[in-house]
């Protein structure tokens, strides 16, 4: 029998039965006496009504005609072929550095921070004591923010292929096959760490470099073309093309754009809180009562609401989550959310964020750094109120809705720890006004959602970069021939698979126009 697809729902128990789904897909396609084998294509939960269902999607082969799975990652080694600069070892540069391996250019990557072992340190260090490394911290060190950004990895993005592909790599470096059917497919951050190592351990093998703590400190040219890297403020590297994969956070970078008078662009981006609900709430709300269920996965949601002309919407919604303290200098609060794979924490958190754009300011059009400039003004004033520490500002949220400073917090998975204030004096008045009004109407969508057992941690304002760095049609900076902005901190994507996506289009389009 040639291979054939095939779609129905079922009980979250039946399609954990895989001789239910066996007599389901005879009976439907006639294979009463037909020997047949069958794979998971695609998988979805329908909890729209009260009784929930999952969606199917199952591939149907003849016996023995099941193709094995192909994660094809195929690597030539690139010792003594053209160098591709890499600036930051993020889902872009490492894909960006992973595809150069296999079309046929060296990748050297630059990282200014640590490798993931040495990070953890910093890390604990922020978490328990408030103390901030400028170079190694959440967003900063091998793997960039990807590394801590829970791992999920959906993305609307329309190039499937290129989505397929890098999935496959995922799997290939040592994810599971199952972020190959699920429909919003997780990682996890407790196994993301040993994927990066693997990744980055694959490209020093076949002839690429990776750096650590090696910071960008100038981006050197002549005549309008890329000559050389300063690195730490004093070793020069040649290179004639050079990947700026920095991430969102990377200020500094945009600093030296301006300082060389080469194009920026002020962007939309998007601030407001980190809320967090107990888990089994939001189970109840979203799974019709059903709790502790073996057979369904914590329940996650997205919410979006027009509130006063503008956008609100739900952003990195982490089941079973923990909110991480992700400020990367002094002088600042910053919140994100992650989940570990099996996503077994008690509590419940999404960001939830006001859009924000650049012609909320005056002189938008002259000064790229307007959006940079809010989004640092409401980070330091979150820090000050907080205590000058890495603890938050929060507030239980029906508090927050009446303007009352909340007597009590609740327990909270933000180690740091909490300061009880009212965020309507914190927060700008646009972003507060249309918080509440956002989360009225979730509450009308989501039923029990509006409750004093949330709080809300204050800012979620990394949502994305509030710069864009321009490119042309064959992706370089107008101003600098062989310099390519890429990914997140460029501004041309959101999340772990379009920053992957535009890293391997970067190295494409390198191999296709670069110089010999």
């Amino acid at each position: 029998m040639e291979a054939t697809t095939i779609q129905f729902q079922t009980t979250p128990e039946q399609a954990k039965d895989t001789l239910y789904l066996r007599s389901r897909i005879t009976e439907a396609l006639n294979l009463e006496h037909v020997d047949f084998d069958f794979a998971w294509k695609r998988r979805s939960i329908d909890a729209r009504k009260r009784e929930i269902k999952i969606n199917c999607t199952f591939t149907v082969y003849g016996l023995g005609k099941r193709p094995e799975v192909d994660h094809a990652f195929n690597p030539m080694n690139v010792a003594g072929r053209k160098e591709v600069a890499i600036i930051g070892s993020g889902p872009a540069g490492l894909f960006a550095a992973l595809q150069a391996l296999e079309i046929g250019l060296r990748p050297v990557v630059f990282e200014r921070g640590k490798d993931v072992r040495s990070r953890r340190r910093d890390l604990a260090a922020l978490n328990k004591e408030s103390k901030v490394n400028p170079e190694s911290n959440y967003c900063f060190g091998e793997g960039g923010a990807g590394t801590y950004s829970d791992g999920k990895l959906y993305t609307r993005s329309k190039k499937r292929g290129d989505i397929k592909k890098a999935l496959d790599w995922f799997v290939h470096f040592g994810a599971s096959e199952e972020i190959m059917v699920d429909a919003h497919p997780h990682i996890g951050t407790n196994k993301l760490p040993q994927i990066i190592v693997a990744m980055r351990e694959t490209i020093v093998a076949y002839g690429g470099a990776v750096n650590f703590e090696s910071k960008v400190t100038d981006i050197i040219t002549e005549n309008g073309k890329l000559k050389a890297l300063e690195i730490n403020n004093s070793e020069i590297h040649e290179f004639s093309d050079v990947i700026i994969a920095t991430g969102h956070s990377a200020r500094d970078i945009f600093d030296l754009f301006h300082k060389k008078k080469w194009k920026l662009k002020a962007k939309p981006f998007a601030l407001g809180v980190r809320i967090e609900h107990p888990q089994n709430l939001i189970d109840s709300i979203q799974y019709n009562g059903r709790l502790n269920d073996a057979f369904l996965p914590p329940a996650s949601y997205a919410l979006v609401a027009q509130v006063g002309g503008r956008g609100v919407y739900s952003f990195c919604m982490c089941p079973g989550g923990i909110i991480a303290p992700c400020a990367t200098d002094k002088e600042e609060v910053v919140t994100n959310g992650w989940s570990p794979s099996k996503r077994n924490n008690p509590y419940s958190n999404s960001g939830i964020v006001v859009s924000v754009l650049p012609e909320d300011f005056e002189h938008h059009e002259a000064d790229p750094f307007v959006c940079l400039n809010f989004q640092k003004e409401v980070e330091h004033n979150c820090w000050d109120v907080a205590g000058k520490t890495q603890r938050v500002p929060a507030q239980r949220m029906v508090d927050f809705i009446n303007g009352r400073v909340s007597k009590t917090l609740p327990q909270t998975s933000y180690l740091p720890g909490m300061t009880s204030v009212d965020l309507n004096d914190v927060l700008p008045a646009f972003i507060s006004s249309r918080l509440k009004g956002a989360f009225e109407e979730f509450s009308r969508k989501m039923n029990g959602y509006l409750t004093n057992d949330a709080v809300l941690h204050a800012p979620e304002s990394r949502t994305s970069s509030p710069i864009q760095m321009p490119r042309d049609e064959d992706l370089q900076h107008p101003d600098v021939k062989g310099l390519y902005p890429c990914g997140e901190g460029a501004g041309y994507a959101g999340g772990i698979i379009s920053a992957a996506i535009d890293g391997m289009k970067c190295i494409r389009a390198i191999a296709e126009t670069a110089e010999p």
